[in-house]
């Protein structure tokens, strides 16, 4: 009970802070329109490819990632001695415009090209967001509470959003819930454009090639962070068949409607919250080794179960091993901004935070058309591939992440 209340009380005080209060709510009404997006956008899929929708969503959510992967670094570069403020601000009305455009689009391949600028966006934005942080929260027990903090927000988005997209879709269309997406990125310009932030430390003298390739360098040549390029094959693994595949499991599979897709899809993002809860009080009693490699092995062990959930048709089945992925997503990925923070010096944070965004999204790179395409051929199948690849990639951390690495905390 008393450590429960450390925890809470830990949390508090990070939210005390005046700017770091506001921008927190500027990520919590974004990704709640992000959550609105997702759902929209999987029932847009579903009107313009049927059964194949997942292919479809494979094939967008692979160009979301490639924008990411393409976008994160140079921009980390070319924005990097603009305000960070003018940075968020101008992504923020991008985004808002380009969900505006989504509810017009008839054909497939709009919605590819919108959705590459739309994450275009997100990859300039997110990297700058995470860099500020930590200058705004120095103290380490408020960044791991703020770290806990942003995970519960992208959880709430991923429970709350579909739960709200479900009641919203009893009373207006599916394309609606785009103009809910645009207000959400509208309500966060706003919020950032209330505070001031402090000054980032100067950029690198070293030319521009240099400076694009610094983050993934200082993730390939730190010990302390090599398992994570590992560990995030294995969230993206297990979080692509979920994100891709629900809409054809709920739909195709258990004959059911698009309310509970949405609400199938909240399953998971309570399993995240959960854990996004729990880990401040974890992470004071344990190092952050066991935690996200057995957050890993929950991935592996709940993709390796989906057959089994199909075969039996089960909504309740396939809704609680949803959120089991969602606590190994949260175990694996909350703690990774502590470990960048503790091994990245501070200039550097920038280009470490744009590469972890940049190296992550890489994977999912890799496993949103496996989930897509290979779904199309069969949805076991392609649980069991997505499956095998988790394991790889846990075995990979653990090879990588020695139980005494000298750069951790014992």
């Amino acid at each position: 009970m008393f450590a429960q209340m450390r925890n809470n009380g830990t949390m508090l005080r990070a939210l005390s802070h005046p700017v770091y209060r506001r921008l927190f709510a500027a990520q919590v009404v974004a990704l709640a329109g992000t959550g609105l997006a997702t759902v929209a956008l999987g029932l847009l899929a579903y009107r313009l490819a049927g059964d194949h929708a997942g292919t479809v969503l494979g094939t967008a959510f692979a160009i979301k990632m490639l924008a990411y992967v393409v976008v994160a670094p140079v921009a980390a570069v070319v924005v990097a001695r603009a305000p960070r403020r003018t940075v968020m601000i101008g992504s923020d009305v991008l985004r808002m415009v380009v969900a505006l455009a989504l509810p017009f689009v008839g054909e497939v391949w709009q919605v590819f090209a919108l959705i590459f600028v739309l994450q275009a966006a997100s990859a300039t934005f997110t990297p700058t967001f995470q860099s500020v942080i930590p200058q705004v929260l120095p103290d380490e027990d408020d960044y791991t509470a703020a770290l806990s903090l942003s995970r519960l927000a992208y959880d709430l988005e991923a429970v709350l959003s579909p739960v709200l997209a479900a009641a919203l879709l009893l009373v207006v269309p599916a394309s609606a819930l785009f103009v809910g997406t645009a207000a959400g990125f509208a309500g966060s310009a706003l919020l950032v454009s209330s505070v001031v932030l402090p000054r980032g430390a100067l950029p690198s003298p070293e030319p521009f090639a240099a400076r694009v390739r610094l983050g993934a360098a200082l993730f390939v040549r730190t010990p302390a962070l090599r398992p994570v390029l590992a560990l995030n094959l294995v969230v993206a693994a297990a979080g692509a068949f979920v994100l891709v595949q629900t809409v054809v499991i709920v739909r195709s599979v258990l004959g059911l409607g698009d309310g509970v897709v949405a609400l199938v899809l909240a399953a998971n993002g309570l399993g995240s919250m959960t854990a996004a809860l729990l880990l401040p009080r974890v992470l004071r009693r344990l190092p952050e080794r066991p935690v996200m490699l057995g957050g890993a092995v929950l991935l592996c062990a709940a993709t390796a179960a989906v057959p089994l959930a199909l075969h039996l048709a089960s909504l309740a089945a396939i809704s609680a091993l949803w959120v089991l992925v969602g606590l190994g997503w949260a175990a694996v990925e909350t703690p990774v901004g502590r470990l960048v923070r503790r091994e990245v010096p501070p200039a550097d944070l920038p280009a470490a935070f744009a590469a972890q965004f940049s190296l992550s999204h890489a994977c999912w790179l890799l496993t949103y058309p496996l989930a897509g395409w290979l779904g199309a051929a069969g949805l076991s199948a392609a649980a069991v591939v997505l499956a095998v690849v988790a394991t790889a990639g846990t075995i990979g951390a653990t090879v990588l992440w020695p139980a005494r690495a000298p750069s951790l905390r014992s």
